[in-house]
């Protein structure tokens, strides 16, 4: 039995859909992600599981009772659901241990203290219970209110962008302690971000949500590396689409080079099948691109940006298509020189021309995708 079952979840406000029929299970002891640019619905679906409003359409089952649906909705203080949010909602006249105990209603005081004891050891806080929330960093604060909702052990811990307040460092090292706790804790959880790094550094899966529906329900490595549609190659990481001709033996013909599938080359939108002879857009990858003095394939430096252990390099080809190199920074390159580069794609991600798919046929099928709340990554590799 799932922990969380969400089945054609409807919202609106008035007229505007901001949820359009968004399905997805969510076992015990797992995390997931809601992600996805500001406006896609993220927030709402949020609050929807957390029972703050009501659901247009569809139902919402929390270990296999059904918590919301229209005209029923029960009470978030009912469905033994934590929340963590985006502010921390501390209380600033208790102390540290006091908000943590506050979560837990009347329980005997001597079970209620050991369990936060026990909360503030495991969020590394140990020896900080008599502090109040103003004498703590941020990121002590966050910790704070995170024991705070696992205190009473809920069915789900919601988390709300938990991180946006903090500095990016700080951002992206406490995510991954947030997930060691929450593995720690067996915890089932959801958090709502826009930040990709979060995502990937906290979520076994993530879902990609974009105008009210989820693109695509995966792990984060087939977001990356098989996305869907376009969407989800273009919001994950970091790519450029370069035309190609699909040829003989799964092989796929561009300026770079070619490029051999294991398997049939299969467009992600739209049609699905490609045949000898059908021009596609490949998406590359940055660590698709490999630098390499020997190589006859050159490409005019016109961008760099220093990361430390790597360079990201923007390069022009011949034609003048542009492309994205993750190159190690020892290999420092002038604006304007010309460098030897080769691909080294370990996937072939085809996305069938715009102009190519304008048929009825191909407007049908693509109506037909759309219409599904949750896509599974259907490229070759």
């Amino acid at each position: 039995m799932a922990q969380l079952e969400l089945k054609g979840i409807v919202q609106r406000y008035g007229g505007h859909t901001v949820v359009d029929g968004v399905d997805f299970r969510l076992e015990a002891g797992r995390i997931a992600c809601l992600l996805g640019p500001s406006g896609c619905g993220k927030t709402t679906l949020l609050r929807c599981i957390a029972g703050f409003e009501e659901i247009a359409g569809g139902e919402i089952v929390l270990r296999g009772e059904t918590v919301s649906r229209p005209g029923r909705r029960i009470a978030p203080e009912q469905r033994r659901i934590g929340m963590v949010f985006q502010d921390y909602a501390l209380f600033p006249h208790l102390t540290v241990e006091q908000n943590v105990a506050f979560g837990l209603g009347r329980r005997p005081g001597d079970e209620a203290q050991l369990r936060v004891r026990q909360l503030l050891a495991t969020v590394g806080l140990h020896g900080q219970g008599g502090k109040y929330p103003h004498e703590l960093s941020g990121g002590q604060q966050q910790r704070v209110a995170l024991a705070r909702a696992l205190a009473p052990r809920p069915e789900l811990i919601l988390l709300d962008e938990p991180f946006s307040n903090l500095d990016v460092g700080l951002r992206e090292r406490l995510s991954v302690e947030v997930r060691e706790i929450l593995k720690r804790e067996g915890s089932t959880a959801i958090m709502v971000t826009h930040d990709q790094n979060e995502a990937f550094a906290m979520a076994d899966e993530i879902g990609l949500m974009y105008e009210g529906r989820i693109q695509q329900w995966d792990v984060p490595y087939n977001l990356y590396h098989r996305p869907a549609n376009r969407f989800v190659a273009d919001f994950i990481g970091q790519g450029v689409l370069v035309e190609g001709t699909v040829g003989e033996g799964n092989s796929v013909a561009m300026e770079l080079g070619t490029l051999v599938s294991d398997t049939p080359v299969e467009c992600s939108e739209s049609c699905t099948g490609c045949d000898c002879g059908c021009r596609v857009d490949i998406l590359l990858r940055p660590d698709d691109i490999v630098h390499d003095d020997a190589s006859p394939v050159q490409a005019e430096v016109l961008h760099k940006a220093f990361r430390g252990a790597d360079i990201l390099y923007t390069l022009r080809l011949a034609s003048g298509t542009e492309v994205l190199s993750l190159v190690p920074s020892h290999h420092n390159h002038a604006l304007g020189e010309k460098i030897g580069i080769r691909l080294d794609a370990d996937h072939v991600i085809a996305f069938k021309k715009h102009d190519e798919c304008s048929d009825a046929a191909c407007e049908i099928q693509l109506e037909q995708r759309r219409a599904q709340p949750v896509t599974w990554a259907g490229s070759a590799g």
